[in-house]
């Protein structure tokens, strides 16, 4: 009994500290879906984040009730953290499987949906409108094309522009870059796909992995508090 007390007070503390980890892994995914909405249309992609957010709101509470249980026994209190725990592993469980399932899903539609965005741009040297959905990805993350700036050669554009990309490719410490293929030096060297994928590969198995932890944690939370129920009388515990 001394030694689930010690326990299940420890794991009051942790639940604490994976509170704002968690939230910050939920609010990672919903903004990456935000951020790139272009290239997933799903709305319910972002639901392993919602999922995500609403745990570590209950992280709290439970954390608190661990370390109070830890302290001074309380049936009604032993009851309820019975029934967060069983709450908690439910969510972390249909969190972890969706962010498995939608990572297999989404990347292996990234590199269709990046060459489609690529292919339909339309831009001249001139006149470059920068305004797209690839321009606005290829600022944010830096890159250009969908593996380099070569991809933009084979597109439909390039029998008339052959000597250009469009000017989102550029560094933004070049400021007077315009895309021109004479200055490949200031171009984005990186594709968009290899960084993509790398910022959904980091978002979605950082949900998976810390939910598998925190579902092992709630277990063992559980067990302690299981022990420590085992020793009050049945009719005491009838709140269950």
């Amino acid at each position: 009994r001394s030694f689930a007390r010690s326990l299940l007070r420890f794991l009051g503390f942790i639940f604490w500290g994976t509170s704002a980890a968690q939230a910050f892994g939920g609010v990672l995914v919903i903004l990456m879906f935000k951020n790139y909405r272009y290239l997933f249309q799903d709305s319910f992609l972002s639901l392993p984040g919602w999922l995500a957010l609403t745990t570590s709101l209950i992280l709290l509470p439970t954390g608190v009730l661990a370390v109070s249980i830890s302290v001074k026994c309380s049936h009604n209190k032993q009851g309820t953290l019975m029934y967060l725990l069983l709450l908690l592993f439910c969510l972390e469980v249909s969190s972890a499987a969706l962010a498995h399932s939608y990572y297999v899903r989404t990347a292996s539609r990234l590199e269709s949906v990046m060459g489609y965005l690529v292919h339909q741009h339309n831009w001249t040297c001139a006149q470059d409108p920068g305004n797209s959905a690839v321009d606005v990805i290829q600022r944010k993350l830096q890159c250009c094309g969908v593996y380099n700036y070569t991809d933009w050669l084979r597109t439909s554009s390039s029998s008339y522009h052959p000597t250009c990309v469009p000017e989102s490719c550029c560094k933004e410490k070049h400021s007077h870059c315009r895309g021109d293929l004479g200055h490949v030096d200031q171009l984005s060297e990186e594709g968009c796909l290899k960084k993509l994928e790398a910022q959904l590969s980091f978002a979605m198995l950082y949900i998976f992995w810390f939910c598998t932890v925190l579902i092992i944690l709630e277990l063992l939370a559980g067990i302690s508090n299981g022990i420590l129920m085992r020793h009050q009388p049945f009719r005491e515990l009838c709140i269950l």
